[in-house]
């Protein structure tokens, strides 16, 4: 007991208790709080795919099968991603009103929160890509010039090389990308919709695709100017070819006329 109460009378005896007290306390903490947060986060997981389940069945499971193996009406969802329904969903594509060569943009019939809940669903059937946060779509360190450079290599074959869109074969086509939300244009990147190849990032880095954002932004924009002039609807040199064709030559010709008009009738005179 002497020993015992002599220790408590050491000056570093108040130390010691409070260093363990605050070691238990963290201890505690670390093992029961971010358990109760996995928990919770789970949970609201678990709910978004089951609320999710349910939209699935009443909209897409006519189309894509009750477990999204597909059938002869629609593709297999299984391993499409998240970012596959955000994009058809959050477009209005889908649900498809009827089939076709492709289905167009229409007014989106489903809120937000109901289309992330259809993403949980449909992502729990098999991995594939994750909707995409704002930093990866956003105008911060983006480079406008590298991105007109990727796009006109990669897209402009097939949307014009400012984003008007273009025909395609047999009924398809390339859609504008004006107004297009900035999400949705990199989750078509990431997912390849319809008739549109897939870039995933081993083809065009997630840089790549906030600099072709950028871009179409940029060339886009409500106050872009064309530095050309008038921009003849950016269809692109075949249709300013044409243009300049048959305007300046028609032009040209009806200046000469003119000049050999007016010299016919000096010698006349």
């Amino acid at each position: 007991m002497k020993k015992l109460s002599a220790r408590r009378r050491h000056p570093l005896a108040a130390l010691v208790v409070l260093l363990l007290a605050l070691a238990c306390t963290g201890g505690l903490y670390a093992a029961f709080a971010p358990a109760s947060k996995a928990q919770a986060d789970e949970s609201a997981q678990s709910l978004a795919i089951d609320e999710g389940k349910k939209l699935y069945a009443v909209g897409c499971a006519s189309c894509h099968g009750t477990g999204g193996q597909g059938t002869t009406d629609g593709p297999s969802l299984v391993g499409v991603g998240a970012a596959a329904v955000d994009f058809q969903v959050g477009t209005g594509r889908m649900p498809a009103q009827q089939p076709g060569a492709q289905v167009p943009k229409k007014k989106v019939i489903y809120s937000q929160a109901e289309i992330d809940q259809l993403a949980a669903y449909v992502a729990s059937l098999g991995a594939g890509p994750a909707i995409p946060s704002d930093e990866k779509y956003g105008p911060e360190g983006a480079d406008t010039a590298k991105g007109g450079e990727l796009f006109r290599t990669n897209c402009a074959q097939c949307h014009n090389f400012t984003g008007k869109g273009g025909a395609l074969t047999h009924g398809k086509y390339a859609p504008s990308l004006e107004d297009v939300d900035p999400k949705h244009i990199y989750e078509a990147m990431q997912t390849g919709p319809q008739n549109m190849p897939s870039f995933p990032d081993t083809t065009l880095s997630e840089q790549n695709k906030k600099d072709i954002i950028a871009y179409l932004n940029a060339v886009n924009g409500d106050e872009t100017v064309s530095p050309g002039g008038l921009s003849l609807g950016g269809l692109g040199p075949v249709s300013e070819g044409l243009f300049g064709w048959i305007f300046g030559l028609g032009a040209c010709i009806a200046v000469a006329v003119w000049v050999a008009a007016r010299t016919a009738k000096a010698k006349k005179s």
